[in-house]
């Protein structure tokens, strides 16, 4: 899970002209999304995200939780179970509040971290080593999930020129904030279970060691309509390779278009 949200992340980091924040509104309370992972020959996984309207400190906010773990067999070689979940505020989509808990065959996290926008840093609780870390941040900083959605809804697609890249920051770990560079291979059309997807297609240029084989090992498609949904993930990792389709999903804002023959 923890490799299938940063991926989904960085899909979302181009940013192009477009029109002021908050002209179009890709998804709403109550959007679920369901992606079926496989582990080389294993049907390893599934993993969720779900959109819940609720409040936090008195503000209105997008309560995101999404959520991961291993099945069958692929459970009895590497157990994993992550939860992680994102308060971001409903108009200006930043992060007040994130959550990582993670245990990935006994390798655990459990961070809280608390943004103060207004002061440039971020409070990162470490449950699991009771402690406590104040970090710098920039603006516009977003955690792992919290900018999915928020790309989603402030930038036009539609005007990507092939190979064209950016650098980005994103917080979700206790030492540092975290750089990445994106990379617009252009459009694609995935058979999938629904029907023909017309695609959106990127490459991350992600770090390299512990998860990822080589620093281009991750494709990424995105559905090229007002809902930009991640379609398909493939990755190759430090040992063997992922691959994530979406399953199902429900509560969308908008019409998931279908191409017919």
């Amino acid at each position: 899970m923890n490799k299938l949200l940063i991926i989904i992340a960085t899909i979302f980091f181009l940013p192009i002209e477009t029109d002021a924040p908050g002209t179009h509104s890709a998804f709403r309370g109550g959007e679920w999304f369901q992606f079926r992972i496989h582990y080389g020959i294993f049907n390893a996984s599934y993993a969720t995200l779900s959109v819940n309207e609720t409040s936090l400190n008195g503000k209105d906010v997008y309560h995101v939780v999404g959520k991961g773990s291993t099945t069958g067999l692929a459970r009895v070689f590497f157990k994993v179970d992550d939860n992680y979940e994102s308060y971001f505020d409903k108009e200006k989509l930043v992060p007040y509040k994130f959550i990582r808990q993670i245990d990935e065959g006994g390798y655990t996290k459990d961070l809280e971290i608390n943004f103060k926008h207004d002061q440039d840093k971020a409070v990162v609780l470490n449950r699991k080593h009771n402690r406590t870390t104040v970090i710098e941040t920039p603006d516009g900083i977003q955690d792992l999930i919290s900018a999915f959605y928020y790309l989603r809804n402030n930038y036009d697609f539609s005007s990507f020129k092939i190979g064209q890249e950016v650098d980005l920051e994103l917080l979700y770990d206790d030492d540092e904030v975290f750089n990445f560079r994106l990379r617009f291979l252009g459009w694609q059309t995935l058979n999938t279970k629904f029907g023909k997807v017309r695609c959106l297609k990127f490459r991350p240029y992600v770090q390299s060691g512990r998860i990822f084989k080589e620093k281009e090992s991750v494709t990424l498609w995105v559905s090229d309509d007002d809902n930009r949904i991640p379609i398909r993930i493939q990755a190759d990792l430090v040992i063997g390779s992922l691959k994530a389709d979406l399953n199902a999903f429900k509560g969308l804002k908008h019409q998931f278009k279908i191409q017919l023959d």
